[in-house]
């Protein structure tokens, strides 16, 4: 699929917002994917080729941790492992159903994972780095992986409150294991995709150039201040995205 120029540029801005959406509040994908469709990009290629991105920005996340010294490879193979068996099932279900019903679809979760994203600052921060409930976790995150394989917007966030509500494990461990977990499942899922066809590659490399840009952004600046602001750009512009695609995909 040709993409133009202006479109690249497009592109590499909104993959920019939504990396550094990402570092702050969360929800970058709520900005890519309807940007894609926008574009002329078909919406379930616009899902596919959004995981392009994913994958840089959570493989370089995996890096850092690594250089960190901070890393729980048992919990991040074992529950990515098992939310790439549930993400191959939901990455199926994705590529067969038609553009109209996902434009609806990804619209209603669009609504959903902002007002988890407002409601952010709320949640509260488990206690310790022991991870508890095992054989809660497993299925938990086998259907982690379907969600996130279907339509993966908003993942983080259903992670977070896996891991806080079952595990009671504290934010660090919980980003360490979900930059994996994200990882590992995303790679299935996007193979899905591109075996049908379903990635437009430029569209996506600009996306992935401008997501690690963004997080680069994000994570060297002090955005405290500029917080509240960020929330209210993403709440508009969320919400007029999401009437867009629903009503007139």
């Amino acid at each position: 699929m040709e993409v133009s120029l202006v479109s690249i540029i497009v592109i590499i801005a909104a993959g920019t917002a939504a990396g550094f959406i990402n570092v702050v509040a969360g929800g970058g994908s709520l900005i890519t994917v309807p940007t894609l469709i926008f574009l002329g990009i078909p919406p379930v290629m616009a899902n596919g080729t959004n995981r392009i991105a994913i994958l840089s920005q959570n493989a370089l996340a995996v890096g850092r941790f690594r250089q960190k010294g901070y890393f729980p490879w048992k919990a991040g193979l074992t529950l990515g492992i098992t939310a790439a068996a549930g993400a191959l099932a939901g990455s199926m279900i994705a590529v067969e159903i038609s553009g109209e019903l996902f434009s609806k679809i990804l619209s209603g979760v669009m609504i959903m994972v902002l007002i988890l994203t407002l409601l952010g600052n709320k949640r509260k921060q488990a206690g310790d780095e022991i991870i508890r409930r095992w054989w809660l976790l497993v299925p938990v995150f086998f259907l982690v992986g379907i969600y996130g394989g279907f339509i993966q917007a908003g993942v983080g966030f259903i992670i977070i409150a896996a891991f806080s509500l079952i595990s009671g494990t504290n934010l660090v461990m919980t980003n360490a294991i979900k930059v994996m977990v994200v990882f590992l499942y995303t790679i299935p899922s996007l193979i899905i995709f591109i075996i049908n066809g379903e990635v437009a590659w430029i569209a996506g490399i600009a996306l992935a150039v401008g997501n690690a840009t963004g997080g680069w952004l994000g994570a060297h600046f002090s955005v405290q201040k500029g917080d509240k602001w960020i929330k209210v750009i993403l709440t508009v512009t969320v919400l007029a995205m999401a009437v867009r695609l629903f009503f007139f995909s």
